[in-house]
């Protein structure tokens, strides 16, 4: 049995506000770049994880562009040590078991509803952020064939930089995927070209 998200009425707006307060206190400049475009539809936002940061920077992203209700996907075990991620959005999934399978049908229950949002890290583990090719795990592509109705699928690259200031930039790079195969090499394939040029578009930034 899976631990699915539940939405407390003090700590999810605490973490709402909250994530915009620590990355504001941390990093030095700010930077967004990419368009979403409001097409009414839950959206899907896979994302690299390298980082402790990488929840924070997807849940500051969708309180103040998404504007949806955010859920994100997280090991049972560490959602069992840390109850409060539960209540803002977290739900558990355990690799290898049959309640995975409950947690993909969970997934895509929850993206039939346009009010929400659904953060996954589809490489599955924490990788070095100098990593610049990723290998998917195949839930993304059951998940999507579970879906009903048409979904936004986005990606988010997430990059740091410190250049000259005495504080690490944040980069954020986002782009809808509007590939017309909805498999998990189509995705990664898609999403592994995003993230390269997001990449070298930040190297541009140290020549400015």
């Amino acid at each position: 049995m899976i631990l699915k998200a539940r939405h407390h009425f003090i700590i999810y707006p605490f973490f709402k506000f909250y994530s915009g307060w620590i990355i504001h206190r941390h990093f030095g400049r700010i930077e967004i770049t990419g368009k979403f475009e409001e097409r009414n539809m839950p959206v899907l936002l896979l994302a690299n994880h390298f980082s402790w940061w990488d929840g924070f920077f997807a849940l500051f992203l969708t309180r103040d562009i998404f504007k949806r209700k955010f859920h994100f996907m997280m090991l049972a075990e560490q959602l069992r040590k840390f109850p409060y991620f539960n209540a803002s959005g977290g739900f558990s999934v355990r690799k290898g078991t049959r309640s995975a399978i409950e947690s993909i049908n969970y997934t895509a229950e929850l993206l039939s509803d346009k009010n929400n949002l659904v953060l996954l890290f589809p490489q599955g583990r924490i990788e070095s952020s100098y990593k610049a090719t990723f290998n998917f795990e195949s839930g993304v592509g059951r998940i999507l064939e579970k879906v009903k109705g048409p979904i936004q699928i986005i990606f988010m690259a997430n990059l740091t930089d410190y250049f000259s200031d005495r504080k690490p930039g944040l980069f954020i790079y986002i782009s809808e995927f509007n590939g017309s195969k909805m498999d998990t090499l189509s995705i990664q394939d898609a999403y592994n070209s995003f993230f390269k040029e997001s990449i070298w578009a930040n190297i541009q930034k140290s020549s400015k």
